[in-house]
């Protein structure tokens, strides 16, 4: 096993950081240029293990794209709502988007499609996607555990039809049908039940669907104003380019970086109140807990103050934060509590679990209840190697925490490759 153990940085840094594209935008970028009618050029795109088994499938499924790799774009000649071939067996690596995405995207074509991944994938469910592709007409099957991939695809193009989509459900399942749901027979209506999780990337979902000239209609409850139905016209997708902003999930390790040492100075570019991102709301909670923070349309500053303290939040709007903001909390004066992490025990790993294992390693207090995460910070942080499950946010997580402490070592620094082939070396330039 291969390790890193990153050296603290002796004195506060002033840097500047754009962070790669965001993953979750490039994943549905490409599904819907691949869907639209003509050629589009997706700029600033991710390359990273989750795009780069994006790109594989859909090349797979014949669909007519070149990447120029050092320039970071791709064109997709779109096929009009269709699946050029007529069938194929998807290797989905263990990019959750990936799964999800192709596997609704699959409906639309005619033939056999298998989608699998790496052991983990196997343990993650997409059950209730299936259920909902059943649901508007389309035959799934599980050659192995019902409702865990391998799954099936016997397609011939969407009926569609009407949904309720609850509470508990992954929002990637609502977003895999809403971005091939131009494409039905028949219109396609999603009714919901709130609060929902995740919101925010079904929010990006549909603007994404915007940009590309199909518009979701969001039906507001009279009273409440919480969304309650989405009804997706028949119009199809048309081409453009487009450019992928940075990545928001990414830019927390180096906010974070800031955040918990007195007088650094952070810019991320590209990123702030026009984004696409929930994510973005993650240097709202670094200002609650003591940081400086300036949010600008597309740029975030942040100051280390020197003065944190613990914070009680939901992370349901934002689950993928949860990481940084546990390793953040070690930092303040108080506890921290994190609640709605239900979505984390089936991401890369069990995050919840995992965070608990290693925080106590680093000598904080941690107490798990249900869904809930609260951490006691230590007097002082102890000496440790951190266990990172192959899955790439506790590594760059936890590397956070050795900007400031020596002796935290990263097992299996490489799972970054995930989503972030160049985090350790972008880290190490904050120290000048």
């Amino acid at each position: 096993m291969t390790q890193i153990t990153p050296t603290p940085f002796a004195k506060p840094f002033a840097a500047t950081v754009v962070p790669p594209g965001s993953k979750s935008i490039t994943n549905r970028a490409l599904v819907l240029a691949a869907l639209a009618h003509g050629t589009s050029r997706i700029s600033n795109i991710l390359l990273a293990d989750d795009t780069i088994v994006m790109l594989a499938a859909l090349r797979k499924l014949g669909f007519d794209l070149q990447v120029d790799e050092p320039g970071h774009t791709v064109n997709i000649v779109g096929s009009r709502g269709k699946v050029p071939a007529g069938g194929a067996d998807l290797f989905c690596g263990n990019s959750g988007t990936t799964i999800r995405f192709l596997c609704a995207l699959c409906s639309l074509g005619k033939g056999d499609f298998t989608l699998d991944g790496i052991p983990r994938m196997r343990q993650r469910p997409i059950g209730e996607l299936g259920t909902m592709l059943k649901n508007l007409g389309i035959r799934i099957d599980y050659p192995e555990n019902v409702g865990f991939p391998p799954i099936q695809v016997a397609a011939d193009g969407l009926p569609g039809g009407r949904l309720h989509f609850g509470v508990l459900q992954s929002s990637q399942y609502l977003s895999a049908i809403l971005q091939i749901a131009p494409y039905a027979r028949f219109e396609t209506l999603v009714d919901l039940a709130w609060p929902q999780t995740s919101w925010p990337y079904v929010a990006m979902t549909m603007r994404l669907m915007d940009e590309f000239g199909s518009t979701p209609e969001l039906i507001r409850d009279e009273d409440t104003h919480n969304p309650e139905r989405i009804v997706v016209p028949r119009v199809p997708y048309v081409a453009r380019d487009y450019i992928v902003e940075p990545d928001a999930s990414s830019a927390s390790y180096f906010l974070a970086a800031a955040a918990i040492r007195e007088d650094a100075r952070l810019t991320i570019k590209g990123l702030g109140k026009h984004s696409l991102q929930g994510d973005v709301g993650f240097a709202d909670l670094l200002r609650k807990m003591g940081a400086s923070v300036n949010i600008g349309p597309d740029v975030i500053t942040i100051t280390g103050t020197g003065e944190l303290h613990g914070i009680d939040v939901s992370m349901a709007d934002m689950p993928d934060m949860a990481q940084t903001l546990a390793v953040v909390a070690l930092f303040a004066d108080g506890a921290t509590t994190l609640r709605d992490l239900r979505t984390l025990r089936v991401k890369e790993t069990d995050r919840i679990a995992a965070l608990a294992n290693e925080l106590k390693k680093l000598g904080a207090g941690v107490e798990v209840e249900g869904d809930t995460l609260s951490i006691e910070p230590p007097e002082h942080l102890r000496s440790a190697t951190i266990d990172t499950y192959d899955d790439h946010r506790m590594a760059m997580s936890f590397a956070v925490a050795a900007t400031r402490e020596s002796g935290i070592t990263i097992n299996n620094p490489e799972c970054v490759n995930k989503t972030y082939p160049d985090f350790f070396a972008e880290l190490s330039r904050l120290a000048g």
